[in-house]
């Protein structure tokens, strides 16, 4: 045999089994399922996961699917609420492949399918509730939305984690009404705040005068006491003082007093009957003098 020939079937050979094994082995990256189809037939038993896989050439067709988180945003779509109130709503769908055999299966283009039964959905939630309500309950919109998504993408092997409403933009008439609200409800809370504030300047102001009319009534009783006491002390000292004198001291300060009184202008005294009592001593000794005899012995 010559060699040429030889080389050419070693060469030929040599594609055939790299053809071979190129067609027989798959590495399958860590984020996705192989689905393989066996002369055109699978099962739950055909899907593959990551790691280096082994097919049989020509017989078998594999199908590798992502199983991470994806989005697809579906643009503005016009919509009529329960009122016949026109909005254009924008949102984005977060979505996985829970299933691999039924999202290659059972559907041709998930993201495609997805998309459209979301529009129509879309549709169907936001006619059944008011323009007030879709302006203020977009949180409960978003589930309601997941929801029926995500039981319509079963089938498709498709799970829905997440949708999010973008923006919400009502007709314009529908703005303008709603900004003089805004500002009507904003004028409203402000009248309030100042209201508020008067009125608590005006409690804090009579709770002062209250607290000012309360201290002073207390500084006039402690005033009322002091002196009370004082005077007290006064009258205490006096009879202690008035305790210690005897009849002949107070008839001379009698005596002085009507010194005093004899040297003043007036030409009628009022003189009490304790003050007659107090002179019959004196009285005593006058007669005696007068008398010649001495003053009796005490």
């Amino acid at each position: 045999m010559d060699i040429p020939i030889v080389a050419a079937t070693v060469a030929f050979v040599l594609v055939v089994v790299l053809v071979i094994v190129y067609l027989s082995i798959r590495v399958v990256q860590q984020y996705e399922k192989m689905v393989v189809f066996r002369l055109g037939q699978t099962n739950e038993a055909m899907v593959r996961d990551p790691g280096l896989r082994f097919l049989i050439p020509v017989i078998d067709r594999p199908v590798k699917v992502d199983i991470r988180e994806q989005f697809i945003e579906v643009p503005s779509q016009t919509t009529i609420t329960r009122d016949n109130a026109p909005i254009n709503v924008d949102f984005l769908i977060y979505w996985r492949i829970a299933d691999p055999l039924k999202s290659v299966v059972n559907v041709a283009n998930f993201p495609g399918a997805l998309q459209g039964v979301a529009t129509t959905t879309l549709r169907a939630v936001i006619g059944d509730i008011l323009l007030d309500e879709v302006l203020s309950k977009r949180e409960q919109i978003n589930e309601v939305l997941r929801v029926k998504l995500d039981e319509v993408t079963e089938r498709w092997g498709g799970k829905v984690t997440t949708v999010e409403i973008r923006e919400i933009t009502p007709p314009r008439d529908v703005q303008e009404a709603m900004n003089r609200q805004l500002s009507a409800e904003r004028t409203r809370r402000a009248v309030i705040t100042e209201s508020e504030g008067s009125r608590q300047a005006a409690i804090n102001v009579a709770e002062g005068q209250k607290q000012a009319e309360i201290l002073k009534a207390e500084g006039d009783r402690q005033a009322a006491i002091l002196r009370a006491e004082g005077f007290s002390e006064a009258l205490t000292r006096i009879y202690g003082a008035a305790s210690g004198i005897d009849q002949k001291t107070m008839a001379l300060q009698y005596l002085e007093a009507l010194k005093a009184l004899g040297a003043s202008p007036a030409t009628k005294f009022v003189i009490p009957t304790e003050f007659t009592r107090l002179l019959e001593p004196i009285s005593t000794f006058v007669e005696q003098g007068m008398s010649g005899g001495t003053a009796p012995s005490r």
